[in-house]
């Protein structure tokens, strides 16, 4: 058996450290093979060291080899990742590779090491959402995933509504959708359901009427006194009282003007400004009212109750924040709906002029006596045609009159009350005279209802100016004493255009109503405002309903008229002889 020699590589010694010499330190009479070991030394992936320092990677695979043209090849020994660099490794005949067929483009583009880049590092705080977290988990139903989705939304909005419950100033109060209110009036089992009309009906009606005449003008007014025009926070004025004026609220039947014009058949329905202007700024209300209406041939009237929810202000009745239900807390509705009517009064009354002269119409005042002081106020009898064969007649008020650009003016005096600023969040006494904007939104929105209506009376009315004040408490808890911040002047169609009240869709709504109380027989009826949905009944009462509203009641015992000892003892002689009686009657039977 013939074996072949086998040859024994000559290996360099270094004499300067360790690992292969350089290739200009091998000798000129090396062999080949060593000569070219040599040359490719260079390319061999060890990092050069000495015999001092620690071993450190053998092999980088960290490096990005994905663009090595734009890293340029200086093969300098200066770069400490060069020796890692097998970008330029030159392909000769001892190490090419067969697959290649010793193809330098083909092995260039070729790599064995993973040439991505390395993950990034995840920085920041351990709670940071990370989309990957959970992969290796395995995954779950679809039904269960939207379950889960739903369950995490919820806990989100439970979480915010608790941030939001406890950012509120009043954070003890209950949240205003869940506020129950009273109805205005007792429904009786015996009374018949005729009509249910939601507000969203209302919203779409419009109907335009021509320019109303004026029948009669009756009463006297003061003029206004231009000093309150002035006043700021700052110096600001005590609110008087004036008990020794009448003011009056008469309802529509028991208004003799209006019974001598339904006697001269001027009109076929017959109102009151407040009441149309009820129903005008139906859509806007929240608490409960009521409306009596009365057909009496072809004639219709529209009445109000007695001690009415239309004879009192509505306080914040449009307002988000609830207030107490209790009526014996001075912040309730009807507590704050009794004050603002007395501010009401009162300030309609102290900006006049006072003991000054006095601006008299064609009748006297049809409910005043005489001798009596009454307030300054003038009631304007006006009619408007509703159509060829119906009329419409109401009484409208005006408060005051003045002298504007030498003419005679008329107006009417309003006056707005803050009773505490943590429930309107604004304080008058820091924004009207910087933000009267703001503080006038606010009302906006909390007292909706109630600028409307003024507003539509003043329009109704035909006044040239509609002067609204701003009367706070001394002390939020003081609801006796009132001061005047500020007086502000607006004209009445300018006012509805920025508080969005159209005239068209208010007297739509009104001829709706004429219209479908004139299709009933005769008899007397009664709108109701539902407490808890925006929508208006009409039901069918008795003609004796609301006639007999007042109950006496009975007198404590103390109080009482006790009878003398002469009438009880009479009184207990007849009580001995009745039973005396009976007792025979019964013998007699027995035998």
């Amino acid at each position: 058996m013939v074996t072949e020699a086998f040859e024994f590589v000559a290996v360099p010694f270094n004499s300067d450290g360790w690992g292969p010499p350089d290739a200009s330190d091998v000798s000129s009479s090396a062999s080949p093979t060593s000569v070219a070991a040599a040359n490719l030394l260079p390319n061999v992936p060890f990092a050069s060291f000495s015999r001092s320092d620690k071993l450190g990677r053998v092999a980088d695979w960290t490096r990005n080899l994905s663009n090595p043209s734009a890293r340029p090849n200086t093969g300098s020994k200066s770069d400490p990742s060069a020796v890692f660099d097998f970008s330029a490794f030159a392909i000769d005949e001892g190490f090419g590779l067969a697959s290649s067929g010793g193809n330098p483009d083909e092995d260039a583009a070729f790599r064995l090491v993973d040439g991505k880049p390395p993950p990034r590092p995840k920085f920041g705080p351990k709670w940071r959402f990370n989309p990957h977290h959970n992969r290796n988990q395995l995954p779950q139903r679809r039904d269960e995933e939207v379950e889960a989705k739903k369950r995490d939304a919820e806990k989100e909005r439970a979480r915010r509504d608790r941030l939001y419950n406890n950012n509120r100033n009043n954070i003890h109060h209950q949240r205003r959708e869940a506020a129950a209110f009273k109805s205005s009036v007792d429904i009786q089992p015996e009374w018949n359901m005729l009509e249910q009309i939601p507000f969203s009906t209302f919203s779409k009606l419009s109907y335009t009427v021509q320019e109303p005449e004026d029948l009669l003008l009756c009463g006297g007014l003061e003029y206004y006194n231009r000093l309150f025009d002035r006043i700021t926070p700052k110096n600001e004025r005590r609110l008087e009282r004036f008990k020794n004026r009448n003011f009056f609220k008469v309802t529509t039947s028991d208004d003799p003007v209006i019974r001598r014009l339904a006697k001269e058949d001027k009109a076929t329905v017959f109102a009151t400004d407040a009441i149309l202007a009820a129903l005008m700024c139906a859509p806007r209300s929240v608490y409960s009212w009521d409306i009596i209406i009365q057909r009496v041939g072809n004639k219709l009237f529209f009445d109000k109750r007695d001690g009415s929810q239309l004879d009192l202000l509505s306080v914040h009745e449009t307002s988000q924040e609830p207030l107490p239900e209790s009526k014996d807390d001075i912040n309730s509705a009807h507590s704050l709906g009794v004050e603002a009517a007395y501010i009401n009064q009162n300030f309609s009354q102290q900006v006049l002029v006072r003991d000054g002269k006095k601006e008299t119409f064609d009748e006297a005042n049809p409910f005043a006596n005489e001798g009596e002081e009454i307030a300054s106020v003038a009631y304007r009898y006006r009619r408007w045609k509703l159509d060829d064969n119906m009329h419409l007649v109401a009484r409208c008020e005006l408060q005051s009159v003045a002298d504007l650009n030498n003419q005679r003016s008329f107006l009417t005096l309003n006056a707005l009350n803050e009773f505490d600023p943590k429930y309107s969040g604004v304080d008058w006494r820091q924004k009207l005279e910087t933000q009267r904007g703001a503080v006038l939104a606010t009302e906006l929105k909390n007292n909706g209802n109630k600028l409307a209506k003024w507003t539509a009376q003043a329009l109704l009315a035909n006044a040239d100016m509609m002067k609204i004040g701003f009367v706070s408490r001394v002390h939020p808890r003081d609801h006796f004493n009132h001061v005047i911040l500020s007086v502000l002047g607006y004209k009445p169609k300018d006012f509805a255009g920025q508080i969005n009240l159209n005239t068209s869709n208010m007297w739509g709504i009104v001829k709706s109503i004429v219209d479908l109380c004139m299709k009933l027989s005769e008899g007397k009826y009664v709108l109701v405002k539902d407490p808890s949905k925006p929508q208006v009944r009409i039901y069918e009462v008795p003609p004796d309903a609301f006639e007999n509203d007042y109950v006496e009641e009975p007198l404590p015992e103390d109080e009482q008229v006790q009878p003398t000892e002469e009438n009880t003892e009479g009184a207990e002689a007849s009580v001995a002889a009745t039973k005396e009686t009976e007792e025979k009657k019964a013998d007699d039977a027995q035998a």
